[in-house]
């Protein structure tokens, strides 16, 4: 641990107020821990971003690493990405780097890129003021503007302030740490470094005006509690079953790339056991939430949708630990099944046959996921290949196993038919035929797909008789 962390640090005092707005009278007290106090090298920090501060620094501006990567710096970790704050504006941002984007309008935010590396760059946010106060104080430009939801939600928030500001602004303390290359210190103005050696999520202000303002903010702190094995402290948790539904205010898109980031944390597994516990998980996935009771359990469950999801997300976190590729359209598939088979049940009930109800029931289930969030084509293609797949996968006669083996999603099916088998599906060992059908030569093959039984499902398609010629009328 480093020796700063034996430190004695003063609590600094709540910065903001219930209705979020900066108190005007209190005084920020800030730890400026120097370059021997702490663990952080420049030698653990991508060298674009050591960059890009020194430009801003050479500019006559202030440039600070900010966010995650100094939090995982201190714990020991190497940060996959760096972000940088500056009391640039995008504007004067765009001019100082020729490789610089401004996104956003929501937040503007600068994307500064390095071949295949982006360093993201935002101008220090200030507190947002009511009318009122604009009116007395004077207004703000046309390019420095807040606007909130009748709900409190940030609409807009592009209103520009001191370094100060911008760290009572961040979501956590563990956030809002800063660190530059100008005197190589760490600057804590929220108390992280303390919740950092405590493992703590807090939140900065009233938590239940933060949530509001962006109720984001509750996914995080439970991606960050299981994610950094820390404990969402209680004032910060409080509010987060009452404001749950807070999140049908975010557009679907928006929710999806955090579900990803849920999904791809490489701790899935624990993040949906805090959702449900939270009870932000039927806000995500309405339709699986009436059939999941996820537990440390739920490898022994009663619940054929509950193993499935556990063993998806078990294997998932373990595929992301040995650095292997995975993809959001395969526990999409995992998280879907159930519903996509009670739906395709319904469908056959009716009267249709069994690979157009498959059809037609990814479509109404997906059509309905996609209010809560949004599923991009190139994954919700690959889901519909992997599902009609599982009714391909048994008829193996002729030709077929061979064809469906040199397809890009036999894989992708594959992986998910051994998932629905370790989930306790019946299908009567399909999984251990394909593994040892993969492994034998092409001769081999052929007397596989030779010795299945005659009459069950996979046989060869019946022919239909040739049909007879009309009689000739002459």
């Amino acid at each position: 641990m480093p020796a700063l962390f034996s430190k004695t640090v003063k609590r600094v005092k709540n910065l903001l107020q219930p209705n979020g707005q900066q108190q005007p009278d209190t005084h920020v007290e800030m730890r400026i821990v120097p370059r021997d106090q702490h663990g952080i090298s420049r030698k653990q920090i991508s060298h674009n971003a050591l960059k890009v501060m020194s430009t801003l620094h050479k500019a006559g501006f202030e440039g600070y690493l900010v966010g995650g990567g100094v939090r995982d710096l201190l714990l020991g970790g190497n940060p996959k990405d760096f972000d940088v704050a500056t009391d640039a504006t995008p504007e004067q941002l765009r001019k100082l780097f020729r490789n610089a984007r401004i996104i956003g309008r929501r937040f503007k935010i600068v994307h500064v890129r390095f071949g295949r590396e982006v360093i993201e760059v935002t101008t220090f946010r200030g507190s947002h003021q009511s009318p009122e106060e604009a009116g007395q104080r004077g207004r703000r430009p046309k390019n420095q503007q807040s606007a909130r939801s009748k709900e409190g939600m940030l609409l807009r928030d592009n209103v520009y302030g001191t370094l100060e500001e911008d760290a009572i602004r961040r979501d956590f303390t563990i956030n809002a740490l800063y660190y530059t290359n100008a005197d190589f210190a760490v600057y804590d103005y929220t108390n992280g470094l303390t919740d950092i050696k405590d493992r703590v999520i807090r939140i900065i202000g009233d938590a239940e005006t933060r949530y509001r303002e962006d109720p984001v903010r509750m996914l995080r702190a439970i991606r960050f509690a299981a994610k950094l094995d820390f404990t969402i402290e209680a004032h910060t948790a409080a509010p987060i079953r009452k404001l749950a539904d807070a999140l049908g205010n975010i557009p679907a898109a928006r929710l999806f790339d955090e579900s990803v980031k849920l999904l791809l944390s490489g701790h899935s597994l624990k993040i949906f056991q805090l959702l449900q516990e939270y009870r932000l998980f039927a806000q995500l996935y309405p339709q699986q939430a009436e059939k999941l009771q996820l537990s440390d359990s739920a490898e022994q469950s009663d619940n054929s949708a509950a193993r499935l999801l556990w063993h998806a997300l078990k294997n998932t976190d373990q595929r992301i630990r040995q650095g292997k590729a995975v993809t959001p359209a395969f526990i999409y598939a995992a998280l879907l099944w159930p519903a996509l088979k009670q739906r395709q049940q319904e469908l056959q009930a009716e009267g249709m046959p069994e690979m157009p109800a498959l059809h037609n029931a990814a479509q109404d289930v997906i059509s309905r996921q996609q209010q809560y969030t949004s599923i991009p084509k190139r994954f919700s293609m690959p889901m519909r290949e992997i599902w009609s797949l599982q009714l391909s996968l048994p008829k193996r006669h002729g030709e077929r196993a061979e064809k469906m083996l040199s397809g890009r999603r036999f894989r992708a099916a594959y992986d998910f038919l051994l998932l629905r088998e370790e989930a306790g599906e019946i299908t009567d060992n399909l999984g251990q035929w394909w593994t040892e059908y993969q492994q034998l030569s092409p001769d081999q093959r052929r007397a596989m797909v030779d010795a299945l039984p005659k009459g069950k499902a996979g046989n060869r398609r019946r022919r239909r008789p040739p049909r007879k010629k009309p009689a000739d009328p002459h």
